[in-house]
């Protein structure tokens, strides 16, 4: 990306940023669900893949699968609507509008001090939910990909470090020992688990298809002793007067047999979200490739991986 080319993202982000936050809420909400609409009519290449992404959750008829991917890109514009106006929210209406399910599952693994990972997919709204745990007495670590330019990605830092969360970014010098020592102090951690194409993903199977999902959340919890938890996530009801539901699922033990305690563990993450998904599957945000399927013919991803 050139030099101009990141002034001008960055402006555009900052001015529709600020913008936002200033209209009224109903009309802003509006304005994302519009702007949803069109790119759902004009096919944009963001909503075929999510599309392509959909089909594979349910057997749908084209008209299903169509209005269901019209539903996710009004689902992933709510987010960003949600993302950009959240520093306005009291802590009052981020923690009343949650509605969580299973949260004894998530309260006992904090008060066991051995520290919690929770795996995410792309659903809902992460920071929402993050927000919730910091302001309910559990504030958590996590990793964020770099963003060009850079003060873009300062932004979206500053965003999230602002609701509480402690942001590391994602591949830094030492950012997995950083996130051990978070946990080995009874913290939270919460990672975004289910894309990982590079050849260092996990292999498993998601919706009977082959793809490859992060070992972070495994792996830390295999190295600290962590509770590893799956979490998945929906909206509910009209914006602007919309809450989120937040499922804990069961926690994954570490397996007995001493084999590859890793691909087993992240088969069970994905069996979790496979779960989750297909209850709401408006709501995973998906657009970019997910399963090898779809890569090209000659893509040396589609090769072994190399595991960690």
């Amino acid at each position: 990306m050139s030099a101009f080319s990141e002034q001008r993202q960055l402006w555009l982000y900052s001015t529709g940023w600020t913008a936002v936050q200033n209209m009224p809420e109903r009309a802003a909400y509006r304005s994302f669900r519009a702007i949803a609409d069109l790119s759902w009519r004009r096919r944009s290449p963001s909503v075929r893949r999510l599309e392509l992404n959909l089909a594979r959750v349910g057997k749908y008829e084209p008209e299903e699968l169509r209005e269901l991917t019209r539903l996710g890109a009004r689902s992933y514009m709510r987010y960003w609507c949600d993302a950009f106006r959240m520093s306005e929210w009291s802590h009052e209406r981020i923690i009343e509008r949650v509605r969580v399910v299973n949260e004894d599952r998530f309260r006992s693994a904090m008060a066991s001090g051995r520290g919690v990972v929770v795996a995410l997919p792309h659903m809902g709204n992460w920071d929402w939910a993050g927000a919730w745990a910091c302001l309910t007495g559990a504030p958590l670590a996590t990793v964020a990909e770099r963003l060009r330019p850079e003060k873009l990605y300062e932004r979206f830092v500053t965003y999230r470090e602002a609701l509480g969360m402690t942001v590391h970014p994602l591949g830094g010098n030492g950012v997995m020992s950083d996130l051990a020592e978070h946990l080995r102090r009874g913290g939270l951690v919460c990672l975004p688990a289910e894309r990982d194409l590079s050849r260092r993903g996990v292999p498993v199977t998601l919706f009977g298809e082959p793809t490859r999902m992060p070992a972070g959340s495994a792996m830390l919890a295999l190295r600290t002793g962590a509770a590893l938890l799956p979490a998945t996530l929906a909206y509910e009801g009209r914006e602007p007067d919309h809450s989120l539901a937040v499922t804990f699922h069961e926690e994954i033990e570490v397996p007995e047999e001493r084999g590859d305690r890793l691909a087993t563990m992240t088969q069970r993450i994905a069996d979790a979200f496979e779960t989750g998904i297909a209850r709401n599957p408006e709501d995973w945000h998906m657009t970019q490739r997910m399963f090898l399927a779809d890569l090209d013919a000659d893509d040396p991803r589609r090769a072994q991986p190399v595991l960690p």
